[in-house]
C-alpha cells in the first residue's frame, strides 16, 4: 500500500470554508507534519498539546510547540491532564487526552481536531489487537471519524508512512520531539514496534499489516449493513431505551451479538464496548430470558422481548448545563431559564409528573432520562408527561451501525 499523497493534500482534503480547524501536537514528527502540512494547505488551524505531566520534560516539551506555533502566528493552548493512579495508564491517557482536546474543540468552536495517526500506527494497532485475539472489528483499520463529545476528530494521514512525514519536515528544516517511551520495552506499543522490525524479512510489514487491516474494515462495514437490517426487523427505540424482539436470537450469533454490542455501547452511553466474554454472558441470559446488568444498563426480560434500559444508578446525581449533552447522548432544548441544570428524573421527579402512566412508558424506561431541575423544584420533564416547553432527544440508535471511515 504506497502513500496515497503527500502531507499537505490528505490536509487539503478536510478543508471546510469559513471553519477553524484544530490540531492536536504532541511535538512529535507525525503531528508536527500534519500541523505544518495544514498550514500550507491553507487551513484556518489552532492547535493544542496536551501535558500529561507524565514525564519531566513533558512541560517543556510543550512549550516549545507552543513557541513553533507563536513564531508562526499559530493560536495554541497548552492543556492539562492528571492521571489519579488508579486504572490502565495508557487506556486513560488515550481518554483524558480526547476530552481535553474535545472541551477545548467546544469551546474554540472548532469544526474538526485533527489527529496524526499514520499507516504505521494501523499497523502497529493490528499486532496489539492480534495479541488480544480480537476479532473483525478489532482489526478492522483505525477509523478515519469519530466523535467525543460530539466533537469530529479525523486522521486524515492513515495512508501515509511515518517515514514520509519525517521526510517532509526534514524537507522544510523542522525538528521534531522524539518521545523517549517509543522506545521503552515497558510501553506495549514500543514492543510492537521492535517486533515489527525482526517481522520485515519475512515480508509482514506497516504495508502488509495495513493492507489487512484495510480489509477487515470491509468485512466488518457489511456485517455492520447486515446488523443494521436486523436492527430495522427486531429493534425499536423508545425514550433512549432499546425494546428487542427475542425473534433476533434466530439469526447468526455474530450478527446477534454485533446488535446487543451495539445496544449496550449506545443504551450505556459508552464509547467502547464491553469485554467480550462479558458481552457473551450478556446476550446468553437475554437468550434464557433473565434479567441482567452490563456496561451501565439493565436488561429486563419480558415474554417475547427484552428491554435495554439505562442503569438508573449510573446516572443518579449527575448534573449538567441546560445546553450541554447529558449522559453523552440527551440535547434538551427549551425556554430560557436563569440557574436551571440537567438532572436524572429520578423517583422524587417521577412523583411530581402526574402524567406520566399516559406516556406508555415503564418506571424504569424513565426514571434514568434528564429532566430540568432549579434546586429541588422540578421545571419539566419532556419524557414524562411534563413538557412544560421543553424537549429532550437523542441520537438514532441506527447511526451505530452508520460507516464512520470517511473524513469528507
Amino acid at each position: 500500500m504506497a502513500d496515497r499523497a503527500d502531507p499537505v493534500s490528505c490536509l487539503a482534503g478536510i478543508a471546510i470554508p469559513d471553519h477553524r480547524i484544530g490540531i492536536a501536537v504532541s511535538g512529535g514528527g507525525d503531528s508536527l507534519a500534519a500541523l505544518v502540512a495544514a498550514c500550507e494547505a491553507g487551513l484556518n488551524v489552532r492547535a493544542a498539546t496536551v501535558d500529561h505531566g507524565l514525564r519531566p520534560e513533558s512541560r517543556r516539551e510543550a512549550e516549545t510547540v507552543a513557541q513553533f506555533c507563536g513564531e508562526r502566528g499559530i493560536p495554541h493552548r497548552i492543556l492539562s491532564w492528571n492521571w489519579d493512579g488508579t486504572g490502565n495508564l495508557s487506556a486513560n491517557a488515550r481518554e483524558g487526552r480526547l476530552q481535553a482536546l474535545a472541551e477545548w474543540a467546544s469551546a474554540e468552536d472548532l469544526a474538526c481536531v485533527v489527529l496524526g495517526h499514520t499507516r504505521d500506527d494501523v499497523a502497529e494497532t493490528f499486532v496489539m489487537r492480534l495479541a488480544r485475539k480480537s476479532g473483525v472489528d478489532g482489526l478492522s483499520t483505525m477509523r478515519a471519524s469519530f466523535t467525543v463529545d460530539n466533537v469530529r476528530f479525523v486522521r486524515p494521514l492513515l495512508c501515509v508512512s511515518r517515514a514520509s512525514l519525517r521526510a517532509f519536515l526534514t524537507a522544510r528544516g523542522h525538528d521534531w520531539i522524539e518521545d523517549p517511551t517509543n522506545c521503552d520495552p515497558t510501553y506495549e506499543r514500543a514492543r510492537i514496534r521492535a517486533g515489527l522490525t525482526a517481522l520485515q524479512g519475512l515480508g509482514i510489514d506497516a504495508d502488509t499489516l495495513a493492507a489487512v487491516a484495510d480489509q477487515m474494515r470491509g468485512a466488518r462495514t457489511a456485517l455492520d449493513a447486515t446488523a443494521l437490517n436486523l436492527v430495522d426487523r427486531h429493534c425499536r427505540q423508545t425514550a433512549g431505551a432499546l425494546v428487542i424482539s427475542h425473534r433476533l436470537h434466530d439469526e447468526p450469533e455474530e450478527l446477534v451479538r454485533r446488535v446487543y454490542v451495539a445496544s449496550l455501547r449506545w443504551v450505556g452511553a459508552q464509547a467502547y464496548a464491553p469485554r467480550r466474554d462479558d458481552a457473551a454472558r450478556f446476550i446468553a441470559a437475554a437468550k434464557a430470558g433473565r434479567d441482567a446488568t452490563l456496561h451501565g444498563v439493565r436488561l429486563i426480560s419480558q415474554s417475547s422481548e427484552a428491554l435495554m434500559v439505562r442503569e438508573y444508578d449510573a446516572v443518579r446525581g449527575r448534573s449538567g448545563r441546560v445546553n450541554d449533552p447529558w449522559d453523552q447522548r440527551w440535547r434538551l432544548a427549551g425556554p430560557s431559564l436563569d440557574g436551571a441544570e440537567v438532572r436524572d428524573l429520578g423517583p422524587d421527579g417521577l412523583s411530581q409528573c402526574p402524567d406520566w402512566r399516559k406516556t406508555g412508558l415503564r418506571r424504569e424506561i424513565l426514571l434514568p432520562t434528564p429532566a430540568i431541575w432549579q434546586g429541588d423544584f422540578l421545571v419539566a420533564a419532556p419524557l414524562a408527561g411534563l413538557s412544560d416547553g421543553w424537549t429532550a432527544m437523542t441520537a438514532s440508535f441506527r447511526d451505530e451501525f452508520a460507516p464512520m471511515d470517511s473524513i469528507d
